[in-house]
């Protein structure tokens, strides 16, 4: 096992670079109504292009979870985050859909290749408090998916689109630094006996407890994401500037990182369970108070929307590393699933629900979207009766 101060020093270079690699993930959603605009595409087509966006981050983490579990060295960290970060940072310069879309893909690409990888190195590297650190990595996660929306929407409307791909810049050193600073696995444990996909998956797969924790946080992604996605053309509808759409994703996305810092504390206070239900309840009524002002009174529609980060965010911590002591042999790739699959599950349906929203309303959609999680918080009782599957 490695030293406590070896063990802390990874823990902060795994955290930065988290922080740092969802920046560039959350560059998107704020600005794609521009962007949408300036190369005359609809917003159910945007939708799409930023589903696929979703899908290449997410869909494909298991796998690469597999791998990285599979292999004794540290790569997918180093090329994960160098990907991201160039590739998301090229998007909204972009004049051409065809090299945009491209771009995207290669970008997500990066995102899905470090996350799980990553993952499961904070599990690795966690003597004790693992419920903890992940609470602090993921934070982390939030609060630079959070900068992300900020930075962008800044940088949009002081000095363009064409500027952007100079960011790159932050993610490159980053990687670099990491390089030398993140030990190599020869320092963390001995060889484990080979994994065999098929089996890994059908170990999962079977499980029911995991199957539930899937299922909660694909819908608690699908609140997340509906709203990323969906309501910022709500807002250039209405007259919203970018710096004001890209303030109201910086503000939701920063009390969900808080929520995730606080969430381990609030589990010991008041129990597991409620910290689910919680979460999985709370967000509808106060999406129906969002509904009933945002016409009326925009700023406390605003405030509305920014406490929902907080209440959708609450459990995700608690989620992701119940998960992973279920069957702890799988760290990588049950991190793939809860942190990867289940938004790129999400952001396939979020290709019909563009859609509908085009088709209806954007807000009522939304208010639909967030009774199944009310809803589906029946299965909570469930992760708590009996050890196994």
């Amino acid at each position: 096992m490695i030293y406590n101060k070896d063990e802390r020093k990874t823990q902060i270079w795994l955290n930065g670079a988290h922080f740092i690699n969802d920046i560039y993930t959350g560059f998107l959603n704020p600005i794609m109504p521009f962007i949408a605009e300036q190369v005359k595409i609809s917003m159910p087509i945007a939708t799409i292009i930023l589903s696929c966006s979703h899908i290449f981050s997410s869909l494909l983490q298991p796998f690469f979870g597999f791998f990285a579990d599979k292999m004794r060295k540290r790569a997918l960290i180093f090329w994960g985050l160098l990907f991201t970060s160039i590739f998301i940072s090229l998007v909204p310069a972009s004049e051409n859909i065809a090299f945009m879309i491209l771009f995207i893909v290669l970008g997500s690409l990066g995102s899905s290749l470090f996350h799980p990888q990553s993952l499961g190195f904070v599990v690795k590297f966690s003597t004790s408090e693992v419920a903890r650190n992940m609470g602090i990595f993921i934070a982390m996660g939030t609060l630079g998916y959070s900068m992300g929306p900020l930075l962008s929407s800044t940088i949009a409307q002081y000095f363009g689109l064409e500027k952007m791909p100079i960011l790159a810049i932050l993610g490159i050193c980053w990687a670099a630094l990491m390089f030398s600073c993140v030990p190599k696995f020869s320092h963390i444990e001995a060889p484990k006996a080979e994994l065999k996909l098929g089996q890994a998956l059908k170990d999962i797969l079977s499980n029911r407890k995991l199957n539930i924790l899937n299922i909660i946080a694909m819908l608690k992604s699908l609140i997340t994401t509906s709203c990323s996605i969906l309501l910022p053309f709500l807002w250039k509808a209405q007259g919203f500037s970018k710096m004001q759409i890209g303030i109201a994703m910086f503000g939701f996305l920063l009390l969900g990182g808080i929520a995730s810092l606080l969430s381990p504390k609030f589990e010991k206070k008041i129990g597991t369970a409620n910290v689910f239900y919680i979460s999985m309840i709370a967000t509808c009524p106060m999406m129906i108070l969002f509904m009933l002002t945002y016409k009326t009174m925009p700023e406390i529609s605003f405030g509305i929307y920014v406490l929902m980060g907080f209440i959708t965010m609450f459990a995700t911590p608690i989620t992701m590393s119940m998960a992973q002591q279920v069957l702890p042999q799988y760290k990588s790739i049950i991190g793939g699933f809860i942190n990867g699959f289940s938004w790129g599950v999400v952001a396939i349906a979020m290709s019909v629900i563009g859609f509908i929203a085009q088709a209806t309303s954007i807000v009522p959609v939304l208010v639909v979207i967030s009774i199944i999680p009310a809803i589906s918080s029946v299965l909570v009782k469930h992760l708590f009766i009996g050890d196994k599957n």
